[in-house]
């Protein structure tokens, strides 16, 4: 079996390569292989590692740039937040101030609703009480004149009965007319 370097070149050839020295073995590395290996990679590798460079260049610019403009929309967020959080302050101040005012109005027009129920009242009641008075001075007037009708019919001849009579027709009168005194005033 022929080795690798015997079908690049013939034996005639190696015999000028014998001094320059190259080495297929890998383990046996010498400078001029080391050189030619760094060569190679450093030619064909440059561009892959360049690509590589540029690639990570335009992705952490790109994740800065994206990182920069929702720092600015959140940055516009949270200026519009606050904007909204003031408004809403100035409006809740506005609606508690609205309805104290409103509760003290509600307070006042009940109290006044209250009052005016209070009097109505009062003036039904004394109104109540007169029309009261005035029917039971009016039945002791009918009773009292019915009382003293019927005594005086009974005992028509009877002097002493009728002065005993009139006597008491006048206390009661006088009675009367001293308690519709008495109504008036009140």
């Amino acid at each position: 079996m022929r080795s690798a370097s015997e079908i690049a070149a013939p034996s005639s050839c190696w015999i000028l390569a014998i001094s320059f020295g190259l080495n297929t073995n890998i383990l046996d590395i010498n400078l001029i292989n080391l050189i030619l290996v760094l060569g190679i990679l450093f030619y064909y590798g440059k561009g892959v590692l360049i690509n590589l460079l540029e690639n990570r260049k335009r992705t952490i610019l790109k994740t800065i740039q994206d990182a920069e403009e929702r720092y600015k929309e959140a940055t516009e967020k949270l200026q519009k937040a606050r904007t909204r959080l003031q408004q809403a302050k100035v409006k809740a101040d506005e609606i508690r101030i609205n309805g104290l005012a409103q509760l003290d109005k509600e307070q006042r027009d009940l109290v006044d609703a209250a009052d005016d129920d209070l009097k109505t009242l009062e003036d039904s009641k004394n109104s109540t009480i007169r029309f009261e008075k005035q029917r039971a001075i009016e039945q002791v007037r009918q009773q009292v004149s019915r009382l003293a009708s019927e005594r005086a019919l009974e005992s028509p001849n009877s002097r002493s009965n009728n002065e005993l009579h009139l006597r008491l027709i006048d206390y009661k009168i006088g009675m009367l007319k001293s308690m519709e005194d008495i109504a008036d005033q009140n």
